[in-house]
């Protein structure tokens, strides 16, 4: 089964925004990088990345059918993401299990949900 990891870091935690020279230590990409190699060499890991800052991005909302944008940052938002996983699992038991090993998990949160398969659709 397919799981997101969304990372929320506490530096996005209740409205925060981060600096635009933000950057974790070297200790912790050090362990992050292990923690990726270890989910890879494992067969686990599908696809990873972190996110630009709120700021940097919008949301489209479909108020009475019709886009509206709004751009970020998202002040009634009280959490932001800072990056996501896609990882292969058995089920949420071991996806919780993979989770628990994040290393940046002592300074945010880490949400865990399943994808929702699709069936593929051939074009007409």
């Amino acid at each position: 089964m397919k799981f997101m990891m969304l990372m929320i870091p506490s530096v996005y935690q209740n409205g925060k925004e981060i600096k635009e020279d933000f950057a974790p230590s070297a200790d912790d990409v050090a362990k992050m990088m292990k923690f990726n190699e270890e989910l890879t060499k494992a067969g686990a890991l599908i696809e990873l990345d972190g996110l630009q800052p709120p700021s940097k991005g919008a949301r489209i909302t479909y108020a009475g059918g019709k886009p509206v944008v709004t751009d970020g940052p998202f002040a009634e938002t009280r959490e932001q993401l800072g990056g996501y996983y896609l990882i292969d699992a058995d089920d949420l038991d071991d996806a919780v299990s993979i989770a628990a090993r994040v290393p940046p998990v002592k300074w945010g949160t880490v949400e865990i949900r399943p994808v929702v398969e699709l069936p593929d659709v051939a074009e007409n």
